[in-house]
């Protein structure tokens, strides 16, 4: 009962709902780990810089504690309009007895004393105190600037604060990201799989019925939109099989009710004149053969079967060694073993078929196995005069023989490739016939494994 309850409990979480917890929860743990880091590294108070020492360092040309670094430019540089930038110039331009003019402030920091503030806040203090505090912050400048100081031959010295970038503040914040991320990966990457097994599953469902129409059904499980995706996928693969049996049903009762009109039209031949009565059994006989291969057709496709793996190559192997004790010269290549699923009985009929073809056709048959990634190549070829290119193109059609070698003088009801395709087909795979360029024919049939 309490297991029930938990697959019910699971499959009434919808698969967008997932995402949607997948997503927040990441959120949230990002900004734990943000308010984390916040509280373990909290930002440094800003190093403050009085105009007076700015003027000290431009007067000097160098800075003794490095923190300022100097430049020489000879670009004038645009005309600062905040008021407090304007003022801090006028401070330094004094301290360094030039006019205003000569003495360019940009600042990124215009509400100094409130950042300031929120960073480092001040310890209590009396109003003079207080006093002494904003005329300090009136006085300084933070964070990232630029000072012009205009020298006697037309140049300009550039003062620029040095940490502006990668300091060791930030590069510990940068260095607590990355654990960060490499630890939650394989927590989200655990979770995600786990949202996406359900879509895999669905995925290797719909393969697995291209290649066995009669598959077990796909269980009902997994998220309420997967499950209703499942089931739409089970019924049609209900109603795809219905439909092919009720084809392969009314073509068997067709073929079997065409014997009654055919043993009625022999026995009315019996009383014709000898040319016509011959000609009349040759064409009844054809039939009947045609019917029966039908009939056999019919009952090899629409068998219920049950796939195993299997060795292909021993499968090739007893095919070819029935073949040679009939008389037939047929050469099995060596090469390693090919294990695949699928049905013994089918494929084994699907390698006899091609190797009489060849045999009956060509006068040998030589038989080559291989595999490339994910697909086994069966390879059957002749010696025989091939085919015309047109007659290539319906090979593997019903009941067609070509009108040259492969006619009803020779044999045959036309049904040996077709059935190859339709095995071929059956189990995920294709066959093709094609002439080889030093004559005879070799059909390639291509199976995944």
């Amino acid at each position: 009962m309490t297991a029930d309850r938990t697959v019910d409990l699971r499959r009434s979480w919808p698969l967008f709902l997932r995402i949607f917890s997948l997503m927040l929860g990441t959120v949230i743990l990002v900004q734990l780990l943000n308010f984390g880091a916040f509280l373990l590294m909290p930002p440094p108070a800003p190093v403050i810089y009085t105009t007076s020492r700015l003027a000290m360092v431009a007067q000097s040309g160098r800075d003794p504690t490095k923190r300022l670094a100097i430049e020489e430019t000879g670009t004038p540089p645009g005309p600062s309009h905040d008021a407090r930038d304007l003022a801090l110039g006028h401070l330094i331009a004094t301290d360094l007895h030039l006019p205003e003019t000569a003495v360019v402030v940009q600042s990124d920091q215009r509400m100094g004393p409130t950042i300031i503030g929120a960073f480092h806040p001040p310890p209590p203090m009396g109003m003079a105190d207080e006093r002494r505090r904003h005329r300090a912050m009136d006085d300084a400048l933070f964070g990232d600037f630029r000072v012009y100081v205009q020298q006697p031959d037309g140049r300009w010295h550039v003062i620029t604060p040095t940490d502006r970038m990668l300091s060791p503040w930030r590069m510990r914040f940068v260095l607590w990201f990355v654990l960060a991320a490499v630890g939650i990966a394989p927590l989200a990457w655990a979770m995600s799989r786990r949202i996406a097994k359900p879509i895999a599953l669905f995925a290797a469902a719909a393969d697995r019925l291209g290649r066995d129409p009669r598959a077990a059904p796909l269980t009902l499980s997994g998220p309420s939109e997967i499950a209703e995706a499942a089931a739409s996928f089970n019924q049609m693969q209900e109603r795809l099989n219905r439909y092919v049996e009720d084809r392969t049903t009314l073509i068997a009762a067709v073929a079997h009710d065409l014997r009654t009109p055919l043993m009625r039209l022999s026995l009315r031949l019996e009383k014709a004149p000898d040319a016509i009565r011959l000609a009349g059994e040759d064409d009844i006989r054809e039939m009947s053969e045609r019917i029966g291969a039908a009939m056999a057709f019919v009952r090899e496709m629409t068998r219920h079967v049950r796939r195993q793996r299997l060795d292909l190559r021993s499968l090739a192997e007893s095919v070819a060694t029935d073949a040679a004790d009939r008389g037939g010269d047929v050469t099995l290549l060596p090469g390693p073993a090919i294990s695949m699923e699928g049905d013994a009985p089918s494929l084994k009929a699907l390698l006899t078929n091609l190797v009489t073809n060849a045999v009956h056709y060509g006068g040998s048959a030589q038989i080559a196995l291989r595999r490339e990634r994910d697909v086994a190549i069966i390879e059957v070829s002749d010696n025989g005069p091939g085919m015309v290119p047109s007659d290539l193109v319906r090979a593997f059609e019903p009941f067609f023989r070509a009108e040259r070698s492969r006619n009803r003088d020779t044999g045959g009801t036309g049904l040996g490739l077709a059935s190859v395709r339709a095995v071929a087909r059956a189990h995920g795979g294709e066959a093709k016939i094609e002439n080889r360029p030093t004559g005879g024919l070799i059909a390639r049939v291509t199976l995944p494994v």
